[in-house]
């Protein structure tokens, strides 16, 4: 860093501030989900006001720009800036009062959305406002974007939602405003209210006639609040995107919530004649009328699979309307009547919640499935959430899909359509030459078009770095001049987010995606991204699912940062520090790289909870590929790593290998030269390994392959007996591969990629000739068996026999539920506590696991979540204390809630966390369907 920027981390330090400059900080926080990438010189977690109130002064005494951010799921750039970020959410995020009586509740800028919602539920109140990043966004951020969500026409704008803020300036003056009988006021700050009165009475005729034209115009500074008929400073600062003030606390209001929620969907040919029904749909008091277009639910069910999207109306785009009350007849009745009103081509009435919840999952995770544009290249953010009046939004966009034909570009729309707001990614040319030049014109083009329509550049996301430039096009030279004055009322040295909104950088400046990319000799070959690991890191949009917690659907996504809550242990932190591996910033080997490696559990649960597809245990395992090929690597990767081939050699002695884990003194020794943590048991090896015991049968039934893992074989082989009987009672008669086969998981995990590639060869080469002729595959240990189905096409990229192989892989529970002829045993009465195997979960689905298990009659719960263990992970030292955290999440408390309960687990090392830290068994869906 360059003298300035070390005098500036030297005085934050001294001030006693929780500072981080390392260059992998940098690199996380060079970006929000926006375009653009901004290195800050330090990051700052302030603990409280007094701190804010330093980082300040650090920035006044230096003349370094300051910039506050939340989740930092800003799209627009709102949350980047080239000198000191403060990063609200890690201390500064606690609820601080609930008054159920006022409904409001206090709190700081840094409290999680969702966080909120909790502490208000037993109160019977939430917060209105609902954008789709709820889960994870904070409520500081969304006062800085004025943020609406999908209930707007219920609940408004988070700036009919705000009761007060308390703010500091960038000269260090706190100052509050609020309401007192319903009227505004403002204590402090006297200096500054005499400037901005003096500004408005020079630009009133602008101001009473260029704002507040319709709901959802949130460009620019929302001047019209300041006018002297409102002259209310807490509505004006909402949206101001962090350049006029800091936000240190907040009132909000809160309201309660309907009980009886009806989502009718109606189908139309296309977009735009959903944008024309939309004024229509309103009429019927929706709380949300939200609008998709089919090109988005193809990029999910290419995703996902069919089963992804549930039954809908047949039609080339859908809105879908929620209609929300106290009495269930009467909002069934409207239901109905919107249903027969004919203002779709098809309509459905959906009363289920968990239908319900599907139907809005969708609709959450659009920013991330539109990451990937119906061309199936990269989509990117800078268009993200124009709006126009809503009578206007069809015609708006039939032009605007004229625009994007004419630049050779594709999208798939979404959005607000009650309010006449739509998000979009496009697949902007960002990796070619001349590709930003081609961004600028477009969003030129596209700026004129919603001016031409009266519109806002911005309907929810506030204008950043990628729209404040544009604003000469919605807004006159009067008001583009009023909005400087602003700033320098409240902000002379333009300290605060400087490059936003007044005085803006260039749209096309500071580009991510924009760079020249260093040649590597890549390991894996990323199929799904052209063979282009920078296009497959960038994947990552920033929306920050990987921050917030997926256990209420099911999901695994992100283990690590549950338990730590560090921005690098996430999935998004991990990929920004790669990108700028790949920019050539850092190096493979560099310790911030591994630093955000080293907790990634390569549970894959990124690669199905994320809707942008990022798999980071794929990068993780070229991370490591890259670091230690030809080089001496960690002990772990030496026994861990090879595994396999250390329980082949046990397996003829297997006495003479568990007393050497077991003997005092020897035990604690090995455990060290292995790596291991000693906390942590050693699994006995099997006395008999199961494929020296298996004998083949020459019968009748159909012949399936019994792909017998090394940990089956060696640790396990009762699981792999009891699926050889299930198999036979289903008339299949099972066979071992010729010859001994590994998938290579444990050397993929620990990078040892030349090894796994020969090592699936060899399995590919022993398996290929039954997958040819149509044999099924069956495995038993779901982590090998996804190896077999999803990575050999990473290690073996092109290769015939490979592809055969991963055709014909099934898990016990597919082959079962192709079998007319099976049916499962009466489970009746048996309760089950669930834990899917993360990469059964990410890449094989359990929902047949679960099907079946229904039909049994079991009564099951699954869990979500990482049992934390995740192979060899769990087991190295350094990792125990996060992996006991991860399984505390769900795993731990579920078996605390059912201590009768059978303990279904069909991942070895899953078995192994629940032996490990409750001492009790658990079974193989195979020794559950044997019993």
């Amino acid at each position: 860093m360059s003298e300035q920027a070390n005098g500036v981390v030297a005085a934050l330090t001294k001030a006693g501030l929780e500072v981080r400059s390392d260059p992998g900080t940098r690199g996380m926080y060079a970006s929000d989900a926006s375009l653009y990438r901004i290195p800050p010189i330090a990051v700052v977690r302030p603990r409280d006001v007094d701190e804010v109130a330093a980082s300040l002064a650090v920035a006044r005494a230096t003349g370094v720009p300051i910039t506050s951010r939340g989740a930092g799921t800003s799209v627009a750039g709102n949350a980047v800036g080239r000198g000191i970020v403060l990063d609200f959410s890690r201390h500064m995020n606690r609820v601080l009062d609930i008054d159920p009586e006022a409904r409001t509740a206090i709190v700081e800028p840094g409290t999680v959305h969702a966080v909120l919602q909790k502490a208000a539920q037993p109160h019977g109140v939430r917060f209105g406002p609902d954008p789709s990043t709820w889960p994870r966004c904070t409520i500081g951020g969304m006062i800085g974007n004025n943020a609406c969500g999908s209930r707007s026409l219920a609940y408004g704008r988070t700036s009919d939602n705000v009761a007060g803020l308390e703010l500091m300036t960038a000269a260090g003056d706190s100052f509050v405003t609020g309401y007192q009988d319903k009227a505004p006021f403002v204590r402090g700050a006297d200096g500054i209210l005499g400037s901005i009165r003096n500004v408005l009475s020079q630009h009133l005729a602008t101001t009473r006639t260029e704002f507040d034209r319709f709901g959802r115009q949130v460009s620019g500074y929302a001047a019209h609040h300041l006018l002297p008929e409102r002259f209310d400073l807490t509505q004006a600062l909402v949206g101001s995107e962090g350049t006029l003030a800091v936000i240190t606390r907040a009132t909000v209001k809160l309201v309660v919530d309907a009980p009886i929620r009806v989502v009718v969907v109606l189908g139309f040919r296309d977009i735009v004649a959903a944008g024309e029904a939309s004024p229509a749909v309103v009429a019927h008091g929706p709380t949300s009328c939200e609008g998709l277009d089919s090109r988005l639910l193809d990029v999910l069910r290419a995703r996902r699979g069919p089963d992804a999207v549930p039954p809908l109306p047949k039609g080339g785009a859908w809105l879908f309307v929620e209609l929300a009350g106290h009495d269930r007849g009467e909002v069934v009745a409207r239901a109905q009547k919107l249903a027969a009103d004919g203002i779709g081509d098809e309509a459905l009435v959906v009363e289920d919640p968990a239908t319900q919840a599907r139907l809005w999952r969708i609709r959450e995770d659009g920013a991330g499935l539109a990451g990937r544009a119906p061309s199936d290249r990269p989509a990117w953010p800078g268009w993200e959430d124009a709006a126009v009046p809503p009578e206007k939004l069809g015609a708006y966009l039939a032009r605007f899909d004229e625009l994007v034909a004419s630049y050779d570009m594709t999208s798939a729309p979404f959005g607000h359509f009650g309010d006449g707001c739509m998000h979009v990614r496009l697949d902007l040319p960002l990796d070619r030459p001349g590709g930003t030049g081609v961004m600028r014109e477009f969003l030129v083009d596209a700026a004129k078009l919603v001016g031409e329509f009266g519109g806002s550049l911005s309907g929810e996301h506030g204008d950043g770095r990628a729209r404040s430039e544009l604003l000469p096009y919605m807004y006159s030279a009067d008001a583009i001049s009023m909005f400087a004055q602003i700033k320098g009322a409240f902000d002379p040295d333009n300290l605060l987010n400087p490059g936003v909104l007044v005085d803006p950088d260039p749209v096309d400046s500071d580009v991510r995606m924009a760079f020249d990319k260093p040649s590597n000799l890549l390991a894996m070959a990323y199929p799904h991204d052209d063979g282009d690991l920078a296009q497959a890191v960038h994947r990552c949009t920033g929306v920050g699912k990987c921050r917030a917690d997926n256990a209420a659907a099911g999901g695994v996504m992100c283990p690590s940062y549950l338990a730590t809550r560090e921005e690098k242990d996430s999935t998004r932190g991990r990929a920004r520090v790669l990108q700028e591996v790949v920019r050539g910033e850092l190096p493979w080997s560099h310790a911030s790289v591994h630093d955000a490696m080293d907790l990634c559990l390569a549970c894959k649960g990124c690669a199905s909870d994320c809707p942008t597809g990022i798999d980071m245990a794929t990068y993780k395992s070229e991370v490591l590929h890259q670091t230690y090929s030809g080089r001496l690597r960690p002990r772990s990767h030496y026994t861990l790593g090879k595994l396999p081939m250390w329980a082949r050699i046990a397996g003829w002695v297997p006495r003479l290998a568990n007393l050497g884990t077991r003997l005092p003194g020897i035990r604690g020794l090995a455990l060290w030269l292995a790596g291991v943590d000693g906390r942590r048991s050693v699994p006995a090896f099997a006395r008999r390994p199961f494929r020296r015991t298996f004998k083949a049968v020459d019968s009748e039934r159909k012949p399936v392959v019994l792909f017998a893992d090394s940990f089956s074989d060696a640790f396990s082989p009762e699981v792999a007996e009891a699926t050889v009987r299930v198999l036979r009672a289903a008339g299949y008669e099972p066979r071992l591969p010729s010859g001994s086969v590994c998938c290579g998981l444990t050397w993929i995990t620990t990078g040892q990629l030349d090894s796994a590639k020969k090592i699936l060869s060899r399995t590919v080469e022993a398996l290929s000739a039954d997958a040819h002729a149509g044999i099924p595959i069956v495995g038993i240990e779901p982590s090998c068996t996804a190896v077999l189905r999803s990575d050999v096409h990473e290690l073996l990229p092109g290769n015939a026999d490979a592809a055969a192989v991963a055709k014909q892989v099934h898990t016990l529970a597919e082959l079962l539920a192709k079998t007319p002829s099976w049916t499962p045993p009466d489970l009746s009465g048996v309760e089950v506590v669930a834990q899917p195997h993360c990469h059964h979960h990410a890449v094989l689905g359990w929902k047949t696991d679960a099907d079946l298990l229904a039909g049994s009659g079991a009564t099951v719960k699954r869990l979500a979540g990482c049992c934390g263990l995740a192979g060899n992970f769990g087991v190295e030292r350094g990792h125990y204390e996060v992996s006991v955290a991860v399984a505390e999440q769900n795993l731990l408390p579920a078996l605390d809630a059912a201590p009768d309960a059978v303990v279904l687990a069909d991942g070895f090392s899953c078995r192994t966390q629940v032996a490990d830290l409750r001492e009790r068994p658990a079974v193989h869906l195979a020794q559950l369907l044997d019993r």
